[in-house]
């Protein structure tokens, strides 16, 4: 199965009252052939009854978070979306949307999708969407760590609820993701309008192939992940290095890591040959201590690989690599 085979995935996260469900509704109707997966937090869902488009595949998982239920249900939910698709015992969709618990981290799902090798050949990341509710967005990133990581792994964020926002709460909101997520492009909501177009055209999120005439070319997406704490200056170094080196293959660089000179971990993030200061996160109980690295690269990655492989050693793995049909960025 080629890449132009399988099918895309977006993941839409962001933390409790921020809005994902008014823009998940813009989302199915600019794309209304999608499937769509929505975790919930309590034992009673009522998500799926907030969307307008009824009459598509769409799947529930509730009674926790998605981090917790991940390895249990999402990747039999994606494996049935697939064969009942297939044997069309369900209308025919393009693309899967996956919407996270406001309480998740968007990591489990990334390591599904990437890691599993039944998964990753039939459906590739498209991106990952994070909402950030404007007037609130500030307290919650202060308080919960698990909404500094669902920021840390987005490749685009939308700031709703501006209309209820004073210029100072969106001012001061720009300016602490300024320092969170400064590689990540930001998009304005106002009164729930926004067009899902948009979201596609700029740097971050991978352009969905949904034109057989989309031409070729030829983006990667390499995880890596890291058995063990690894010291903050040896990874620094390494990552500047090929940041450096591969200038013009290396487009983006994100993920969370362990240090073992400190107990909490860190966002990492590199765009345009600069890698940006590290930022501790608060403690999460989904916390494992393997580090994350995600690599977005453009034309052949072999020599990047083999160079990840000689600069960063010790319980270090390339779990995955992809080819992903884009646009330039």
């Amino acid at each position: 199965m080629t890449a132009n085979d399988r099918l895309p995935v977006i993941i839409l996260t962001g933390f409790l009252g921020s809005g994902k469900t008014t823009l998940l509704n813009r989302l199915l109707q600019r794309w209304p052939h999608s499937a769509l997966i929505i975790n919930e937090f309590g034992t009673m869902p009522i998500d799926q009854q907030l969307i307008k488009q009824q009459d598509i595949p769409m799947a529930v998982l509730s009674g926790g978070c998605l981090c917790c239920q991940i390895k249990g249900t999402l990747a039999p939910t994606l494996k049935n979306l697939w064969m009942a698709r297939n044997q069309a015992k369900t209308p025919q969709f393009e693309r899967v949307i996956i919407e996270t618990s406001g309480v998740a981290s968007p990591e489990p799902v990334l390591d599904t999708l990437l890691h599993e090798r039944w998964l990753s050949s039939r459906y590739q990341l498209q991106g990952i969407i994070a909402t950030l509710a404007s007037p609130s967005a500030e307290e919650h990133l202060a308080r919960f760590a698990e909404a500094q990581a669902q920021i840390a792994w987005a490749d685009k964020l939308v700031l709703t609820h501006t209309d209820l926002a004073s210029a100072e709460q969106i001012a001061s909101l720009e300016t602490r993701l300024e320092a969170l997520a400064p590689a990540t492009p930001r998009f304005r909501e106002l009164c729930g309008d926004i067009d899902p177009d948009t979201l596609l055209t700029d740097t971050g999120l991978r352009r969905i192939p949904n034109s057989a005439n989309l031409p070729d070319h030829g983006f990667h997406s390499l995880s890596l992940l890291l058995e063990s704490p690894i010291p903050w200056l040896r990874l620094k170094t390494s990552l500047e290095t090929l940041l450096e080196r591969y200038a013009s293959v290396l487009v983006r660089v994100k993920g969370v890591v362990y240090l073992p000179e400190q107990a909490e971990s860190v966002i990492v993030q590199g765009a345009a040959g600069r890698l940006y200061p590290p930022i501790a996160l608060p403690t999460r109980t989904t916390d494992d201590n393997r580090g994350r690295l995600v690599f977005i690269t453009v034309g052949d990655p072999g020599c990047l690989v083999e160079e990840l492989m000689e600069t960063i050693r010790g319980g270090a793995a390339i779990q995955n690599s992809e080819e992903t049909p884009t646009r330039p960025h």
